[in-house]
């Protein structure tokens, strides 16, 4: 059963990641985000991968619930983030998702990238969204700087090749 999605704000940067076709559907687990990200990762990035250091692509979500009398109650906030890395050896681009379920290889960085640009994550547990209430999605979604190597760390915070993220990104929905 899909939730009613009522309202979408935001735009993108021509240069950043752009939220496409957000949507919450209610499953026998809980509520289930789908979504798609729109990309193309820099010359840097692609040449750091294709040197063996791993990229990895972390989305964020906050589900919040807006309240007049005070801050607004956050309702479930989660995690999930997609490392991308390069085997020279085997020419092969492997995506995996950090709580350890999906492993895949592929033979393009394009099919990688791929498991990054379309995803699907439980964003609330059965029973954490009271039905008939109104709540706030947040969304966004950029390369994890504090899993990169060191060196690499602090180069990215001197280079605008390496920042690669979305801004905040929020709509609403009517839980069922």
């Amino acid at each position: 059963m899909f939730l009613l999605v009522l309202s979408w704000a935001g735009g993108a940067r021509a240069d950043a990641v752009e939220i496409r076709n957000p949507s919450v559907e209610n499953s026998d687990e809980g509520y289930r985000l789908s979504l798609s990200f729109s990309f193309e990762l820099t010359r840097a990035l692609e040449d750091a991968l294709t040197r063996g250091i791993p990229l990895y692509f972390t989305t964020e979500v906050q589900v919040t619930r807006p309240r007049w009398y005070w801050f607004d109650e956050t309702a479930s906030s989660t995690s999930q983030t997609i490392r991308i890395s390069y085997n020279v050896l085997t020419q092969q681009y492997r995506a995996s998702l950090s709580s350890g379920g999906l492993q895949q290889n592929y033979p393009s960085l394009e099919d990688a990238l791929t498991a990054v640009r379309r995803q699907r994550m439980l964003i609330a547990e059965k029973g954490a969204l009271k039905p008939g209430e109104t709540y706030t999605v947040m969304v966004r979604m950029g390369l994890d700087v504090a899993r990169l190597p060191k060196p690499f760390q602090v180069h990215a915070l001197n280079s605008s090749d390496w920042r690669f993220s979305s801004d905040w990104k929020q709509f609403t929905l009517r839980a069922e």
